[in-house]
């Protein structure tokens, strides 16, 4: 079993609530989604392992376990091409769970007209390996869900 922690505050909401078809459809893998503060802050790994994908936008974690987690920083902000968020960790380094890995600022974000709720995704997960959910406000580095697929 793998426990999942909030990568950054605010409320958490079910992937079917994020206005990307490809996140709310379960495309990418069963998960939860994070409306996060509108405060200036930092995207935490919500697992411990090796940072395989790094953009300014997303992040992947592959734990030692061979779970990979992915974090998505708001919807539409690829086209942002990096402004508005300093890359904290390189690909390749290994990161603890709660180590900051991107700082970004969620408000700007809105402000340009992308919506920042922050899809983070199980990847390659079953639909129903993904329990636990948390509900309700959330701080980094609290629970949001537990992952109980055989790798």
């Amino acid at each position: 079993m793998t426990t999942v922690l909030a990568p950054v505050a605010g409320v958490a909401v079910r992937l079917d609530s994020v206005p990307d078809p490809v996140f709310s459809e379960g495309l990418v893998g069963p998960g939860m989604a994070i409306e996060p503060d509108r405060a200036p802050g930092r995207a935490f790994s919500p697992i411990a392992g090796t940072i395989v994908k790094l953009h300014p936008h997303a992040f992947v974690v592959v734990g030692d376990d061979g779970r990979g987690v992915l974090v998505h920083l708001g919807i539409d902000t690829v086209q942002l091409r990096g402004e508005g968020f300093e890359l904290l960790v390189a690909e390749g380094d290994r990161v603890s769970a709660g180590q900051p890995v991107v700082a970004w600022d969620p408000a700007g974000i809105e402000a340009g007209g992308r919506r920042p709720i922050c899809p983070v995704v199980a990847l390659d997960a079953t639909a129903g390996a993904v329990t636990g959910l948390a509900e309700g406000t959330v701080d980094a580095g609290d629970r949001l869900f537990e992952w109980s697929d055989p790798v």
